[in-house]
């Protein structure tokens, strides 16, 4: 499988020169499975040089693809009304959502391209786009097998597991927003840290929310973020191969992040952990 990472930003976008770098786009991350099979982790402001790329590989040709929202908070679908392919017709996406939050979010990407707000109604898109509910937060179609996994964050949220579907072991796991320390417990159906590491154990690579340095989350606890430090022990109590911090603070800096990432190399020497630890960048691609 090929990943490739279109927005890592979290809350907002945040461009800038202080933010080039890693990237001031919102979350969006691009798999695609061994036959080339298309899947959209998220829809923030990344999915719209996605869709550039996906026109512009396509040559005419119809595009379609399956698109997973691990929740409906504006950083994860806000660029989808800017997603050039929906808007051509004959092209064919699946939206896929978790029963219990499927229909809210159907209803607030209807609302983002309501008249009051945006000047093209969802039904007046070209392309045709299919709202499925992920039954029994599991998929296995078209070479991909995509599972799902109740998170903890404020509303309700989704981590999924990709990989192929004979392999689970070449999986890339993407949980970009998740609480992880005890205050995460406190979300109505929270899984236990247990249960989320039983299912990113093993996973080639983990795509997880970082979004603060321990000090900031003693002020945001229960906002439904992880620290740094927490991403860290999470990946090395999985035994993944690689952690790709994500779903940086808009306020962070490409320096900052820097620091940041040096700090985690630290954390893991001090551990004798096996991890590999990177920051998410915009157009990052790694093969699984």
């Amino acid at each position: 499988m090929h990943l490739r990472l279109w927005g890592t930003r979290g809350s907002c976008p945040s461009p800038g020169p202080a933010t080039v770098r890693y990237g001031g786009n919102t979350t969006c991350v691009e798999v695609r499975g061994d036959d080339g099979h298309l899947v959209i982790l998220d829809a923030g402001t990344g999915i719209r040089e996605l869709g550039r790329s996906l026109v512009a590989g396509a040559q005419g040709r119809a595009i379609a693809g399956d698109v997973f929202f691990s929740h409906a908070h504006w950083d994860h679908i806000q660029g989808l009304p800017f997603f050039t392919p929906a808007f051509q017709a004959g092209n064919h996406f699946r939206l896929f959502g978790a029963p219990a939050l499927l229909r809210s979010l159907e209803v607030v990407l209807r609302q983002q391209m309501s008249p009051v707000v945006f000047p093209i109604a969802f039904d007046d898109l070209h392309a045709r786009m299919e709202f499925r509910e992920l039954t029994g937060h599991r998929l296995n179609e078209n070479g991909v097998d995509v599972k799902a996994i109740s998170v903890r964050h404020p509303g309700g949220a989704l981590g999924f597991r990709v990989s192929p579907p004979d392999d689970p072991s070449r999986s890339v796991v993407f949980i970009p927003d998740n609480e992880l320390d005890k205050f995460g417990d406190r979300q109505p159906g929270a899984p236990t840290r247990d249960e989320l590491v039983r299912f990113a154990s093993g996973a080639r690579v983990l795509v997880h929310d970082a979004m603060y340095t321990g000090a900031e989350y003693m002020d945001h606890r229960g906002w439904g973020h992880s620290s740094y430090r927490d991403a860290v022990d999470f990946a090395i109590a999985a035994d993944v191969e690689t952690l790709v911090l994500f779903h940086h603070d808009p306020e962070r800096t490409d320096d900052a992040l820097d620091t940041q990432l040096a700090l985690c190399h630290e954390m893991v020497a001090e551990r004798n952990g096996k991890v590999k630890v990177i920051a998410a960048e915009e157009g990052l691609e790694l093969e699984i």
